[in-house]
C-alpha cells in the first residue's frame, strides 16, 4: 500500500524529536554518505585534478537521497500491504525479520525476496569494498604488498571480526551491556559518535589546518564569496 508507506515516511509527528532522535538522523546521515569515513580520503586522494567537488558531492547526495525514498517506499508499501507494523521492529530487524514474512505473504513472495535479498546482498559488497580500500591502501604503501594480497588480509580480518557480530544475533544474543548486543553496541558506537567525530574533526582540519591556496585549489572555487563562505562554515 504506497499511500501508507507514502504516510508512514513523510508525515511528521513532531513529538517525537528530541536530543536522541536528532542524534540519530546526524548520524544516519553521516553513515549513509561515508561522511567521516577512510574511504572518503582514500577516494578524494584518487579523484581526478580537474574533477569539482561540489558537483560530484552534489551530485552523490542527490542520487543516494533519491535511491533511499524509492528504496523506503517501496519497502514499507510491502510491510503495509500485508499488514505488519514497521515501528515495532526498526533497523536490521525489519530488513531480516519483518520483511521475510511480508515476502513470505506475497504472490510469488519466493521470487521477489530472492530478487531483494541478492540485490541488498550486492549493495552491502559494493560498500564493503569501499569500506575496504583505506586498509588496503595503506597495506599497499607500508608493507609494500600486492593489492590482491592486501585486499585478501584486511578482508580476512574483518570478516573474522565480523564474526562476533554476527554471533550477536543467535549464540551470543544473551550477551547484552550498554545499548544490547555487540552488534548494536558497535552500531551505536560506530553511527553515532565516531562518525560525527571523525567528519567534526575533518571539518576542522579542513577549516583551520589547511592554507587557504591548499584548500582553494582542491575546492576550484573561482569566486571570492563562496570561498569565504564555505571557510566560515568550516571554521564556526
Amino acid at each position: 500500500n504506497i499511500s501508507e508507506g507514502f504516510t508512514f515516511m513523510f508525515k511528521p509527528d513532531f513529538t517525537k524529536i528530541d536530543g536522541s532522535s536528532v542524534l540519530a538522523a546526524m548520524g544516519h546521515a553521516f553513515f549513509t554518505l561515508s561522511l567521516g569515513m577512510g574511504c572518503v580520503v582514500a577516494y578524494g586522494a584518487y579523484l581526478p585534478k580537474q574533477e569539482s567537488i561540489f558537483k560530484t558531492t552534489f551530485a552523490i547526495i542527490f542520487c543516494d537521497t533519491l535511491i533511499a525514498l524509492v528504496a523506503g517506499l517501496v519497502v514499507f508499501s510491502i510491510v503495509f500491504d500485508n499488514n505488519l507494523d514497521p515501528s515495532q521492529i526498526a533497523g536490521a530487524g525489519l530488513i531480516f525479520k519483518t520483511l521475510p514474512l511480508a515476502f513470505g505473504q506475497m504472490p510469488s513472495g519466493v521470487f521477489f525476496g530472492s530478487i531483494f535479498f541478492i540485490l541488498l546482498g550486492f549493495a552491502a559488497l559494493t560498500s564493503a569494498i569501499s569500506l575496504l580500500e583505506p586498509s588496503v591502501a595503506w597495506m599497499i604503501e607500508r608493507k609494500n604488498l600486492s593489492r590482491g594480497l592486501s585486499a585478501i588480509i584486511m578482508g580476512s580480518i574483518i570478516w573474522a571480526l565480523g564474526l562476533f557480530t554476527v554471533l550477536s544475533g543467535n549464540e551470543l544474543s544473551d550477551f547484552t551491556f550498554w545499548k544490547g548486543t555487540l552488534f548494536d553496541n558497535i552500531d551505536h558506537l560506530a553511527t553515532n559518535i565516531l562518525l560525527p567525530t571523525s567528519g567534526f574533526l575533518f571539518t576542522v582540519f579542513a577549516g583551520w589546518f589547511m592554507s587557504k591556496k591548499s584548500s582553494s585549489d582542491e575546492l576550484d572555487i573561482n569566486r571570492k564569496f563562496q570561498y569565504k563562505f564555505w571557510r566560515f562554515l568550516a571554521r564556526y
